[in-house]
């Protein structure tokens, strides 16, 4: 029961978000481009964990504890409020643009960013089915064991991918030329969460060296 009231709280709290950052600053109601994101959002997120909340409530757990707070060193604090700024000011500049009519992006652009949010979230989730100690926040448990198969066989950070997909998707979903900026602004913000969180699996967890060995790309296959 906690972990249902939990989940639907979550759910209550990204609608807030989403009415605060992008309806509040377009100042209309009327943004057909937010309403279709948000439904591909929540299409792609409530469905997958309502699964993991029959299937793994263990690994629901860990995607619901989240947030700087939840963080234990300080780099990732420091991560995670960067990471939310930017989400923040991606989706505030996009209502903007929507509002006074900076850009002016096709139809099928816009399919395109919802594309990308939807194969982002989507791959953000298999994650979790194929390891469900894949937190919002970055840990090792004791119980934990390395998973180098499925999308692990890729990269050594396939969630990162599925979120960086998301990021240059959402801006072109939202109609928003100019958000693409922050998108672009925040790639070294991932580079600096993926290095130190590499630090304490290489310390923390059994295998971890091996595994970078065998899979030796981080993010993007053939590029780093």
């Amino acid at each position: 029961m906690k972990l249902a009231l939990q989940t639907f709280a979550s759910g209550v709290l990204g609608l807030v978000f989403f009415a605060a950052t992008l309806f509040w600053p377009a100042g209309t109601f009327h943004y057909w481009q937010a309403w279709v994101f948000i439904a591909v959002f929540m299409a792609t997120t409530v469905v997958p964990s309502m699964y993991l909340a029959v299937r793994d409530p263990a690994a629901l757990q860990r995607r619901l504890h989240g947030g700087p707070t939840a963080e234990t060193r300080i780099v990732q604090k420091i991560v995670i409020w960067a990471v939310t700024g930017s989400a923040i000011a991606a989706f505030v500049l996009s209502a903007l643009d929507h509002r006074f009519g900076w850009s002016s992006v096709p139809t099928a652009v816009v399919v395109l960013g919802n594309v990308l949010v939807a194969v982002g979230l989507i791959l953000a989730q298999t994650v979790v089915f194929q390891n469900s100690f894949a937190g919002a926040s970055i840990q090792v448990e004791d119980e934990q064991q390395l998973v180098s198969t499925g999308l692990y066989g890729l990269v050594r950070h396939p969630m990162y991918f599925g979120a960086v997909l998301m990021m240059f998707g959402t801006p072109l979903a939202l109609g928003s030329y100019w958000a693409l900026l922050v998108s672009i602004v925040s790639i070294p913000v991932f580079g600096v969460r993926i290095t130190d969180e590499e630090k304490m699996l290489r310390a923390e967890l059994d295998g971890y060296d091996e595994y970078t060995q065998k899979v030796r790309y981080r993010l993007l296959p053939y590029l780093w």
